[in-house]
């Protein structure tokens, strides 16, 4: 387990945030794309964006890190 600042453990959350959101987004905009590469290049953005929230989430639970941790 590592031990995180505070500014760390806020970095780690904001960052999750952010992928979450980047993701919805992408998932709502790839409905109206209609050509097939166009298309092809979002899912492929969708899937690389899902693999790095899970290893965010891995990273948060093998640290046991909460979000009580960086507020004080």
């Amino acid at each position: 387990m590592r031990n995180l600042t505070p500014s760390e453990v806020l970095s780690i959350s904001k960052l999750l945030q952010m992928e979450t959101n980047s993701l919805a987004v992408a998932k709502a905009g790839i409905n109206v794309i209609t050509d097939d590469q166009l298309k092809a290049l979002a899912q492929s953005g969708i899937n690389t964006a899902e693999a790095r929230i899970r290893g965010i989430q891995q990273f948060v639970a093998e640290n046991n890190i909460t979000a009580q941790e960086g507020v004080q």
